[in-house]
């Protein structure tokens, strides 16, 4: 990849970029940015930025808000995308805390109207608020004395199509589902198990009436922060990402555990669900961007170009590409899924021929200050898995010669190995990922340079498989060596799994980036510096009061 230094010997930061559809600018006057003001430092090993938005009920067409919390305070505006530059001095809402941070929020779409909406806010010291940021009201105030839980709030969500409902998870490894219609208790709860599973339990308080919370979820190594979850589109599943390094995927209503996997190593810290609902993508501290089937419940492909930790990743859905191939239901069973792919892989050439290619779109932003974009093909995503290699390598790196450890790992490798496609298993003996021709993602680009440079990455790859090849990292408290896993299905080797290189690769901050979402008309990404950048997508008419500095080839 090609990098423009300036004379302090600084990467440039960019101000547009080309793609295959065209060329994204930054707006720079739809900028906002925390307050100027003397003491105001740098937020750096504060906590994240992060950015919420909610499009209310109106005819007139301007009822988008963008929420976002920088240090100890809390901001919201109407927000205009590519349409107006942001007022900063008429917010929406904004208050000040003192003693503690907010760390995530939520918009409840299910409840709101033109004239009133519930955001949910969670912050440092683990309490979690409900306010009407266009009422100006604050609505009720959860785990108040922090009887609860006394650790930091890490994600919060409200349960899909639920009115009061609402998911909260801490650095303490719970995860807790609360009611907002109903209080809290005004001593320290006791539990009861409710249900158990592999590397998971779930309790209830032992009270004679009903109260928040209603459910209590321990997942993962005790003490073990929860990084972050995501409901599935269908609403029907949940994908929590820890520090001990597991993406585990649970039925949300029988809260069963369905699929897992394991990053090359160090923890996930992010997560997201493909648009229909067949691919969850995690990043993390192995500085990589994991691919993993939720149908086939394995590693599918892994994304390499960023030089630090991925803090997120999201979905573009609408550069995405399905297809009427792709269009199937997404919430039926495991069973009738397979029948369904069988039968669309047999009549694959077919479908080829009458339907466009399936393309996902993937944006991922990352401590090392770079956007990544990348393409995910369904040439890569079919690929089958190397069975033979991964035996042998499972062997060697299990302490007793056994490729499976607990009870856990084996059920999980088991139900992998059941779901590979018919096809993939009678070409499973001619599997060679080296071997194999240029994906369709790399004829696709080809012809834009927007890979990179080949050396640079072919030096990470050979950085990171010097870090599994030698002595295995310290488990991030876990009860089970996850070096384990290192070969497994759950954790395929290096030349075990298609290896994606991004499409494009661009330094677009000079802090940390925390947070990216897509819109249709722009991408919204914040940095921890406190600034939140909107990008206008190619051919969307931006007003010249709007736009950034004219085309210069150095921002490319």
């Amino acid at each position: 990849m090609a990098v423009n230094v300036d004379s302090g010997g600084k990467e440039e930061l960019k101000t547009q970029f080309v793609t295959r559809e065209g060329i994204y600018r930054l707006i720079t006057l739809s900028e906002y940015s925390r307050p100027n003001r003397v003491g105001y430092t740098n937020m750096q090993g504060s906590t994240s930025v992060r950015v919420s938005f909610v499009t209310l009920p109106d005819p007139s067409g301007n009822g988008d808000r963008i929420c976002f919390n920088i240090g100890r305070e809390l901001y919201v505006f109407i927000y205009k995308g590519v349409k107006k530059a942001a007022d900063l001095t008429k917010p929406v809402d904004k208050k000040m805390y003192k003693g503690t941070s907010p760390t995530c929020h939520d918009f409840n779409t299910v409840t709101m109207t033109p004239d009133t909406v519930s955001l949910l806010v969670g912050f440092s010291t683990g309490q979690v608020q409900v306010i009407d940021p266009i009422k100006k009201e604050i609505n009720k105030l959860f785990n108040e004395d922090r009887l609860i839980d006394k650790t930091k709030v890490t994600c919060i969500r409200w349960v899909p199509g639920s009115p009061n409902l609402f998911l909260v998870s801490h650095a303490s490894g719970q995860l807790y589902l609360y009611n907002e219609e109903m209080l809290c208790g005004t001593s320290q709860p006791h539990y009861q198990t409710f249900k158990q599973g592999d590397g998971y339990s779930i309790h209830t308080c032992k009270t004679k009436v009903t109260r928040n919370p209603l459910y209590r979820w321990v997942i993962g190594a005790e003490g073990c922060s929860i990084n972050e979850f995501a409901f599935s589109p269908c609403g029907q599943h949940l994908a929590v990402v820890s520090q001990d390094g597991f993406l585990r995927v649970f039925h949300y209503d029988t809260m069963e555990l369905v699929g897992a996997a394991r990053s090359y190593f160090g923890g996930f810290l992010c997560v997201c669900w493909s648009p229909d609902g067949k691919y969850v993508v995690v990043g993390g501290e192995d500085d990589l961007v994991t691919v993993w089937s939720f149908y086939e419940k394995r590693v599918v492909a892994r994304g390499q170009g960023h030089h630090s930790w991925v803090s997120v990743v999201a979905f573009d859905p609408f550069t995405t590409s399905l297809g009427h191939c792709a269009s199937d239901a997404v919430c039926g069973s495991d069973d009738e899924y397979s029948h369904e792919c069988n039968k669309r892989i047999s009549t694959s050439s077919e479908c080829n021929r009458l339907e466009s290619p399936i393309c996902y779109r993937l944006g991922s932003v990352g401590q090392d200050t770079q956007l990544c974009l990348w393409d995910i093909t369904e040439d890569v995503l079919r690929q089958p898995i190397c069975p033979r290699t991964r035996t042998n390598v499972a062997g060697s790196v299990s302490g007793n010669g056994s490729a499976g450890g607990s009870s856990f790992h084996t059920k999980c490798n088991n139900v992998q190995s059941n779901s590979i496609h018919n096809k993939d298993k009678e070409n499973l003996q001619d599997c060679n990922t080296h071997n194999s021709p240029p994906s369709f993602t790399q004829r696709l680009v080809g012809g834009l340079g927007g890979f990179g440079d080949r050396k640079e990455s072919s030096s990470n790859h050979k950085r990171n498989l010097s870090r599994n090849s030698g002595s295995a990292p310290t488990p991030h408290n876990s009860a089970d060596d996850p070096m384990r896993l290192i070969g497994t299905s759950a954790c395929p080797r290096f030349d075990e799994c298609p290896l994606l290189e991004p499409l494009i690769c661009k330094k677009i901050a000079h802090e940390r980036l925390t947070a990216l979402v897509f819109r249709e008309d722009c991408f919204v990404a914040a940095c921890q510096d406190g600034y939140v950048y909107t990008w206008a997508r190619p051919n969307k008419l931006v007003s010249n009061n709007l736009m950034s500095n004219c085309i210069d080839s150095k921002d490319l």
